[in-house]
């Protein structure tokens, strides 16, 4: 493997499957599958999950819930989501656990950087839950923050297309994929790669970003032997 540690940010959305909201179980059983054989290929895993297909705290504060409360309630989406891969990983016999900045000690545990670390090296997959802990900040931000915490190789972006367009490619069909980009460029250009925090985190910590599409059987294993699949984001200091 060319990646030890990866850090995999998996879109609520990702779990909705067959549906339009909430969770498909054959498709948590799908990406427990894959995150399986990446872990079993000897790849460390930590597994940050978005609650999207839940509530999106932005949005609900747009249809006038207070945005602290609405940021609550997405962080506590991205538990349930988290709780369900965890379920699904333990079904296939893999070691998994969920940790939360957000107390909740009889649902999962309390997130510390130095037991994430140990747990991870062990061979556990740890599935990050609740963003950062605090509002206003999204589930990009938490996994870049979470993938340098535990020194992560790579962070995955995993989504539904296979990588980052100068624009969106359901509704343009010239739309041009990149194969490589910096930080400042999908900045510049305002590329919908993360959000703007999350992309800075990576530049600052010199922490590379692939984004790639889950839904292709495989694909996290053969990123993590290197192997170019979607697009990979670069920070400035190893482009340069």
């Amino acid at each position: 493997m060319r990646y030890k540690r990866l850090l995999v940010k998996l879109s609520g959305e990702a779990l909705m499957g067959q549906y339009e909201f909430g969770i498909d179980p054959t498709m948590v059983s799908n990406l427990a599958g894959e995150l399986k054989d990446l872990r079993q290929a000897g790849v460390e895993v930590g597994v940050v999950v978005g609650g999207g297909n839940i509530f999106r705290g932005a949005g609900l504060a747009k249809a006038g819930i207070d945005r602290v409360s609405a940021d609550h309630m997405g962080m506590l989406a991205t538990v349930m989501n988290a709780l369900a891969l965890q379920d699904g990983l333990q079904r296939l016999g893999t070691s998994a656990g969920v940790m939360s900045l957000l107390d909740m000690p009889q649902v999962c545990d309390r997130y510390t950087q130095r037991d994430a670390r140990r747990r991870i090296a062990s061979g556990e997959i740890m599935i990050f839950a609740a963003g950062t802990g605090s509002p206003y900040f999204t589930t990009d931000t938490g996994a870049s923050l979470r993938a340098i915490e535990i020194q992560a190789d790579l962070m995955v972006k995993a989504t539904k297309v296979d990588g980052v367009y100068d624009r969106d490619p359901v509704k343009h069909e010239d739309a041009i994929k990149f194969e490589q980009l910096d930080f400042d460029q999908a900045i510049d250009q305002r590329l919908a790669v993360m959000d703007v925090a999350a992309m800075i985190l990576c530049n600052d910590n010199a922490l590379g970003l692939v984004v790639c599409n889950i839904n292709e059987p495989g694909i996290l294993l053969s990123l993590a032997k290197g192997e170019l699949v979607g697009t990979r984001v670069i920070p400035q200091e190893a482009k340069a």
